[in-house]
């Protein structure tokens, strides 16, 4: 795997270099030591993989970030010292297209092992994403159905690589009155989750808060997944957390989160897939299309990085295919429609 490292801190390179000297297939293409000198480098050189500083002279991380997913798009991890104090700069990077986030290894000391191992994972997880965008799409049959009408409809929404910030427009063009449950899954860390809740509890005019065990969905409620285990329907009312499948890159899940909702929510629903790397909610929204919900994907102009959203067109898994200022709209009409 070649990798791409962007910081201007001399002993942070030195101590990313030496937790990658750990592995034969990981190769360091490129250092670079602001954030533009990294666009210019992905642009003559892509690497598979940036490790990405947050703060940094002239070009920031976040801008940085922004600019190679505009000019040559690739995988982005942010690598920084204190990523929990950096927090809010980790979600505008992942909004710009970063898939995860997690702290700069340490040289030595008791928490060096432990930082490198970390690491390693973190990269290890983004190289399996990046494979699974490149496989060939799996088929799958389903049933024809017709849903069962009810009296609250749940909107189950996906997302990915620029899913925070997509999803902060959309649910700021939500009304206060809208009269269905929300469920996000968007593919992050379990150690961010509440932080990213509350930060889109305040872009939003509706609440936000983490789905816990045992949760039963609320109309004007969203209900964002907060571990690295998988949402689902455990019953027709009730979510809860389960490890399978465990194989999955892609953790938490959308696809596990929408198939739920097909095989045990008893009421309307709406499948929402927006921005993001890889295949994952692609399937899972073919299979409520294919009962009988309407399903959204986002448009490939307004998407960060048009991943999911394009793996689900190309299975015609989405009744609408919208740019992402239109999906709240058409979220409204979709619900008040009887």
């Amino acid at each position: 795997m070649k990798i791409g490292i962007v910081n201007d801190m001399p002993l942070a390179v030195e101590a990313l270099r030496r937790a990658l000297d750990a592995r034969a297939d990981f190769e360091v293409l490129w250092v670079a030591t602001d954030g533009q000198q990294a666009v210019d480098f992905c642009v003559a050189q892509r690497p598979d993989i940036v490790l990405m500083d947050l703060v940094m002279p002239n070009v920031d991380g976040i801008e940085a970030t922004r600019r190679i997913m505009a000019r040559a798009p690739c995988a982005i991890l942010i690598v920084t010292v204190d990523v929990g104090g950096n927090a809010w700069r980790v979600y505008e990077a992942m909004g710009a297209g970063a898939l995860d986030a997690v702290d700069t290894p340490s040289l030595s000391g008791a928490d060096a092992h432990r930082s490198v191992a970390t690491l390693i994972a973190k990269i290890d997880s983004i190289a399996a994403l990046v494979k699974e965008r490149h496989a060939q799409s799996a088929g799958i049959a389903m049933t024809k159905e017709r849903a069962r009408q009810g009296d609250m409809p749940l909107v189950a929404i996906g997302a990915s690589a620029g899913g925070p910030a997509a999803l902060a427009t959309l649910l700021g063009g939500l009304p206060r009155d809208f009269n269905a449950a929300i469920v996000i899954v968007q593919h992050v860390d379990a150690a961010f989750a509440a932080g990213m809740a509350q930060w889109l509890n305040q872009q939003s005019t509706l609440p936000v808060r983490i789905a816990c065990e045992g949760d039963r969905p609320q109309p004007g409620v969203a209900l964002l997944a907060a571990t690295n285990d998988h949402l689902h329907l455990k019953l027709p009312n009730v979510f809860g957390y389960t490890r399978v499948p465990e194989e999955t890159p892609y953790r938490p899940s959308v696809d596990v989160f929408f198939n739920s909702v097909v095989a045990r929510w008893p009421a309307r629903a709406i499948g929402v897939l927006l921005t993001g790397m890889g295949r994952d909610g692609a399937i899972g929204l073919k299979a409520m299309r294919t009962k009988g919900y309407h399903t959204i994907a986002q448009n490939e102009a307004t998407s960060a990085v048009y991943g999911m959203p394009k793996a689900a067109a190309a299975l015609d898994a989405a009744a609408a295919i919208l740019p992402l200022p239109r999906i709240a709209a058409a979220l409204v009409a979709a619900v008040d429609e009887r």
